[in-house]
Order: structure tokens, then C-alpha cells, then sequence
């Protein structure tokens, strides 16, 4: 059997870097994970091969190759995931489809011949017997959780690990908490569950094994949902670390909750974390009890980044604005919050329902649902009737993007992380870091119109901080990227979204 596994590409989006990856001479910040993974579960005299789209083209004659296409996709890859689906189904290739997109969406797409939903070690053996008895079903689905204990490693061996810059893991699936806008609970519920200690050792080792010795993501849904179990994985990680001569810096996904907890964030420390994705939300208490966001609530939110920020891991911040019980002065009180504590990668988003959320169904229920989500945080797109007015609300978000990824701004708050960050990770010099300087000293020092302040930037760093000199080079990079998402968002009308997606998504409202 031929399997042919295609990931749709991103838009340019917050998070794609497109426009920093140039820098390293990469062409996507992470391979798909969940594909490699689907690989690994497959038969293994069967002959598979994956093609990313975010990396390269798809030829016709892989097609004609292939029995079986598996396509798996975020809602923000939709536009891409049709495209494929139509060449597929003009080339009369067989689809197996699962991921996000599709647990979330089967009904729009008539097209495809199996749906594989859910998490894949439940519910893709029951579809490869009933294939191989020739009685495979149109959808498997499962409300079932499986052990990650039976999760295989990746099969590496499908992609070429130089066309990226991160490489992503995964040690556990569920969060314990249940704020009211996220799909984590409905898709992976709130019980984490996770792997050993040893697999994820065994993880570590193939990637090492592969020839990898850069930035690792671990892509919890929340890395601490279980902290009794994560202080014990930790020091195992930190002894493979030093075993190898600190290989992986890493970086994760967590709950502000981690502040609290000091020996949580030395282990953390030791093991060589230097970025922790954080949502914060909103600094306007009312907002985070509307969401649900209890273990935000009642607590020093600055006092937490900056303890964060002093146990050498950078906060990487999520903020929403368009909660019911948002104030006028919203987006003042946001960019006032995210520059005081410098945070440089803030991701501020429109609330958004996604499907079948807490709120999707409140929202509903309420009359107020309006469009299909867009799966992107940050294209200014809205999904459903607000309490603020729309116009102000769209506004007011454009505004405030604009103003925190301005130079001023955007330089401001990295002088004000590196004032409070204490660098702890263990990094290799590379010639892909050697290669990004030299080209930041081209685009940004001489070329670009922040020279002056990128270059007061590399001073002061280089005499204060000179640890964090890769740090400040990143992040400089990195705003070139963000200039592109604040003029794109300007640009972008909210008619122009409404119509793109919802021609995505098949229907018109």
C-alpha cells in the first residue's frame, strides 16, 4: 500500500514567522507533528512518503503514486485542505482525513471517502482493520482517550529536518482547567494525560539521533497540567541534557500558575526551557472571570511574568479583547499591561467561538453566533455579535496591534525584558545563528529604517547582558515579521475575512 501524507500550508499568519524564517534559511517553523506521528501508527511494510506544503510543491506524479492520501489540518489551513481535496478527487485518489479541521468540520467536506477523527491511536487502527477486511467505514470517531504510553515516536525519517527551524514533541494531551473560549477540553479533555519519562527520553534520543541539535517544542496543551508528574519528568531531562552536552533548548506551552511554584520553574531551569507560551488574556479581573480563567484571577499577573522572566524563560503571551464584560478603555489597559511587563511576542487576538467551546454554545444559544471561526487569532476577524459596539471593537483591536508592533513600541518592550531576564539556557552558537546575525546586520542595521535602534539594542545588550545576545538578535528579527502582521491587519477589511472564510467554509451568512 502507498500512502501519501500532505500537510496544507499556513496562511501568513503570528505565528508562521514566514517573513523571520528567511534569516536562518528555513522555510517553516515546525514540521506536522500529528502527520509523522499517523506514520509511525501505519503498517510498516507500507510505503509512505508526507509532502508539507508549507515546505514544498506537490507533484502529480506523487498523486498517481499514491492509494491512499491522508490529509490532516488546523481550521486555519481550510483554504489549502480544499485545494488538495480537489486535486485529489480529480486524480481519483482516495482521502482519509482527520486533525482539527476536520473533527470539528466533516459535514462540509462530502468529498472525502474516510474520516479518521479524534485522537489517532483510538480510532485509526479500527479504520486500518476495517480497510484491510475491505469494510472500511465513511467516519470513526471516539469519545475515547487513549494511553499515550502506546503513542510511537515520529517517523523522522519522512521529512528533511533542514528546511526547519523547531522541532516539535509531545509529552502529554488534556489541561485542568476550562476556560470558556478554548477547544483544548472538548478535544482532549481535562485529565492530562501523559507519556513516561523513559519514552520521552526515547523521543529526545531519536530527534539527537537524527542529526537535530536546535530549539525542541514541546506542544502541551498545558506542560504543567500535571505538575506532581512533570517534577518528576524534569530532572530526567536535565541529566539527558548534560549527558549530551545541552542539545535542545526548549520551549512550551503553560499556565501562569507555573509562577507560583519555584521549584517547578528551576527544574524547568535546569532542563533547559528558555520560552514558555503563557495566556494571560486580559489585566481586567471581570474579563477573566466571564472566561472562566480562574487560575488567573485574583493574582499579580506582572509579578508573574517577571518572575518567569528571572528563571531564564521568556513569556510569550496570548491576550483577547472582546470579552462582554470588556471595558471602553480595553485596549488602553492592554497595551499599557504588555509594555510594562515587556512582553515582546504578544499575541493579541478578537475573541474568538470556536466550535463546540463553552462559549460557541453560549453564544449560540444567546443568538449571537455569526460566522465560522477563522482558526487565525489575529486576522481582526469576528465571529460573532459583541456587547461593545462592532465598529469600536474592531477599531480599538487594529489600533492597539498597530501601536504595540510599532518600532517604538516593539524596541521599548525588548529593553524592558532583558532589563529583568536572567538567560539560564545553555545554547550552541550556530552557523544558522552566525547566518541570521550577518543578515539582521544587513536588513536591520543597514538597510532598515530601526538601524538606529537595533544598534543601541545589540550595545546595550552585548555591555549588560551579553548572554542574551541571541536573545536580542531573535527578537529583532522577529519584529520584521510582526510589521508585516500590523500592516496586514490594517489592510485587511473585516468584509474582506467574512467573505474568504466563509467561502472557505462553504457557506454564506
Amino acid at each position: 500500500m502507498n500512502i501519501l501524507l500532505v500537510y496544507p500550508e499556513y496562511p501568513d499568519t503570528f505565528w508562521s514567522f514566514k517573513h523571520a524564517l528567511r534569516f536562518v534559511s528555513k522555510k517553516a517553523a515546525f514540521p506536522p507533528l500529528g502527520l509523522l506521528t499517523v506514520a509511525a501508527l501505519l503498517p510498516g511494510n507500507w510505503q509512505k512518503k508526507l509532502v508539507d506544503l508549507n515546505v514544498e510543491g506537490l507533484p502529480d506524479s506523487l498523486l498517481a503514486w499514491a492509494d491512499y492520501v491522508f490529509l490532516g489540518a488546523m481550521l486555519v489551513q481550510a483554504n489549502s485542505a480544499r485545494e488538495v481535496i480537489e486535486r485529489c478527487r480529480k486524480r481519483g485518489r482516495k482521502i482519509v482525513a482527520g486533525g482539527p479541521l476536520f473533527t470539528a468540520r466533516h459535514e462540509h467536506y462530502p468529498e472525502i471517502d474516510h474520516f479518521v477523527l479524534n485522537e489517532a491511536e483510538i480510532t485509526l487502527p479500527r479504520f486500518l482493520e476495517d480497510l484491510t477486511a475491505g469494510r472500511a467505514k465513511p467516519i470513526y470517531t471516539s469519545t475515547e482517550k487513549p494511553d499515550l504510553r502506546t503513542t510511537p515516536i515520529p517517523l523522522w525519517s519522512l521529512i528533511d529536518m533542514d528546511q526547519y527551524a523547531t522541532m516539535p514533541v509531545q509529552y502529554s494531551r488534556g489541561c485542568p482547567f476550562n476556560c470558556e473560549f478554548c477547544d483544548i477540553v472538548i478535544m482532549n479533555g481535562r485529565l492530562p494525560r501523559a507519556k513516561s519519562a523513559e519514552q520521552m527520553v526515547r523521543e529526545f534520543q531519536a530527534l539527537y539521533d537524527a542529526g537535530w541539535r536546535k530549539s525542541v517544542f514541546i506542544v502541551d496543551d498545558n506542560f504543567i497540567g500535571n505538575t506532581r508528574r512533570v517534577k518528576q519528568l524534569l530532572p530526567i531531562l536535565a541529566r539527558w541534557q548534560k549527558e549530551h552536552r545541552y542539545p535542545f533548548t526548549l520551549l512550551t506551552e503553560a499556565s501562569i500558575n507555573l509562577a507560583w511554584d519555584q521549584e517547578l520553574m528551576a527544574l524547568m531551569s535546569r532542563a533547559n526551557f528558555f520560552k514558555v507560551f503563557i495566556g494571560i488574556e486580559s489585566p481586567n479581573q471581570e474579563s477573566l472571570r466571564e472566561c472562566d480563567k480562574q487560575q488567573n484571577t485574583g493574582r499579580n499577573l506582572a509579578e508573574a511574568v517577571d518572575t518567569i522572566h528571572r528563571h531564564g524563560m521568556q513569556v510569550m503571551g496570548g491576550f483577547i479583547v472582546g470579552f462582554d464584560h470588556d471595558p471602553e478603555n480595553i485596549f488602553e489597559m492592554q497595551r499599557k499591561f504588555i509594555q510594562q511587563v515587556g512582553i515582546v511576542t504578544a499575541m493579541v487576538g478578537l475573541l474568538t467561538a470556536l466550535p463546540q467551546t463553552r462559549l460557541w454554545h453560549r453564544l449560540q444559544a444567546e443568538g449571537r453566533l455569526l460566522y465560522e471561526a477563522s482558526g487565525e487569532n489575529t486576522d481582526g476577524f469576528l465571529n460573532f455579535r459583541p456587547v461593545m459596539d462592532k465598529e469600536r471593537l474592531l477599531d480599538g483591536y487594529r489600533k492597539l496591534m498597530d501601536s504595540l508592533y510599532s518600532q517604538k513600541a516593539y524596541y521599548q518592550r525588548i529593553n524592558t525584558f532583558l532589563k529583568n531576564y536572567r538567560p539560564t539556557a545553555r545554547t550552541r552558537i550556530s552557523r544558522e545563528d552566525l547566518l541570521a546575525l550577518s543578515r539582521s546586520i544587513w536588513q536591520l542595521g543597514v538597510k532598515s529604517r530601526v538601524r538606529f535602534r537595533y544598534w543601541l539594542l545589540l550595545a546595550r545588550t552585548l555591555l549588560l547582558k551579553h548572554r542574551a545576545i541571541p536573545m536580542a538578535v531573535e527578537l529583532a528579527i522577529y519584529g520584521l515579521h510582526f510589521e508585516e502582521v500590523r500592516q496586514r491587519l490594517i489592510r485587511t477589511r473585516e468584509d474582506e475575512q467574512k467573505k474568504a472564510w466563509a467561502a472557505a467554509s462553504g457557506q454564506m451568512s
